[in-house]
């Protein structure tokens, strides 16, 4: 039989967040248990779906609200989204700057599908969300980590960025809360990553998913600090509104004049060749930015809980360290005998999780130099949960070598 051809694109195609999990499947025939710390998914531990918001969907379904929907997302959601922003982010946009996504992933690829061609460089924090990498290597293009420094609390070296800059760099992504560290970077940093932007004239892409789950103050939206500064904003429902299985995000585009409209109409274009996003958990996402949103004080009053006591425990755990995280709900863990024990951040993460069941994410896989000799691990599971999973790393690294 004739071997069909696969492009060297979508071989090259990595995703280490969900490329671990194969290494489980070996574990579960026979029956292991097993403790799952890769996926940031709320709405998989205590954090539910808000009543009023499944309520939503459930009455669409029944209103017949079950039709494709414009490919720029419903003209109600856009503009709850815009007001969303004003509100909660002093970002003044309108529900025309405004188009939805199939979650934040998709808008990453939409993205990056219009200012990536053969050879351009985007500028990412290292490490950082893995879909910045593939994408822009799925595009032909060259990702280019600036450092974050673990000694600063994973803040970015704004000279490192500044050095990096070529005249193939296309953009500049700021992930603030930032996945997978966990760091909150300061309004004072973002200002100067922006004035480094003008000073090249380059796009600023903001993700922001984690935008209501900060454990200080500091936090600012990169828009709302750009003035006159071209910046994409990237958001969505996943981790606030713990919708993470109904695949809701958003682009927005904020700018003086008709800077970004060639990019936001190339954009639509993508949106219409995928036709829409779903029309039933839109009508959801209208609920979830008009309804009651007590939920969020009680998610980060748990998760900052929680963040307590990993920060605390992974600290306390030899050959361990940890940068204490400020957002989201992810801690990066130093290893610090890879090389040594072990050979690589997987050798790691690999034999913690047929030793102990225990499955975390290997550091590499946000990006092969900053992240190197890490792991990330997620704080959403209980305490008394936690407490299990530490328990057995805690076990685990004082095994003899």
């Amino acid at each position: 039989m004739t071997r069909v051809k696969v492009t060297n694109r979508a071989k090259s195609v990595e995703y280490a967040i969900r490329d671990i999990v194969s290494y489980t499947e070996q574990l579960v025939k026979s029956g292991q248990t097993l403790y799952p710390m890769n996926i940031g998914d709320p709405a998989a531990f205590d954090f539910p779906t808000p009543p009023h918001i499944k309520e939503a969907l459930c009455k669409a379904i029944q209103n017949n609200d079950n039709s494709y929907s414009p490919s720029e997302g419903l003209p109600e959601l856009r503009e709850a989204i815009a007001k969303k922003e004003k509100r909660v982010n002093g970002v003044d946009i309108s529900a025309e700057d405004v188009l939805v996504t199939s979650g934040v992933s998709e808008g990453i690829a939409m993205l990056l599908a219009a200012l990536v061609e053969k050879g351009d460089e985007i500028l990412f924090p290292g490490p950082t969300y893995p879909p910045y990498i593939s994408y822009t290597k799925f595009f032909d293009g060259t990702p280019v980590a600036y450092k974050t420094s673990e000694e600063d609390r994973w803040q970015p070296d704004v000279d490192d960025l500044r050095n990096k800059i070529t005249k193939k760099t296309r953009a500049i992504v700021i992930t603030n809360p930032n996945n997978p560290t966990g760091a909150l970077y300061g309004k004072k940093i973002v200002k100067q990553m922006l004035d480094i932007a003008a000073e090249h004239n380059l796009l600023v892409v903001s993700d922001e998913i984690y935008d209501r789950l900060a454990y200080s103050e500091d936090f600012a939206s990169t828009a709302y600090l750009a003035q006159d500064i071209p910046v994409v904003g990237l958001n969505g429902f996943s981790k606030t509104y713990s919708m993470t299985g109904w695949r809701l995000g958003y682009i927005y585009f904020k700018a003086e004049g008709s800077q970004l409209e060639e990019v936001k109409q190339s954009i639509l274009k993508e949106c219409r060749i995928r036709l829409c996003a779903n029309t039933p958990v839109q009508k959801a996402g209208i609920a979830a930015l008009e309804g009651p949103e007590d939920h969020i004080k009680l998610m980060v009053e748990k998760l900052k809980q929680r963040r307590d006591y990993a920060w605390k425990r992974l600290n306390e755990i030899s050959g361990l360290s940890c940068t204490k995280p400020e957002g989201a709900f992810y801690a990066f863990p130093k290893i610090h005998e890879i090389g040594s024990r072990w050979k690589t951040d997987l050798d790691f993460v690999v034999k913690l999780l047929k030793s102990t069941g225990v499955l975390l994410v290997q550091g590499s896989g946000f990006d092969p130099v900053y992240g190197n000799g890490h792991a990330r691990l997620v704080f959403l599971p209980s305490v008394s949960e936690l407490e299990i999973a530490f328990n057995l790393i805690d076990q685990f690294m004082k095994k003899k070598k």
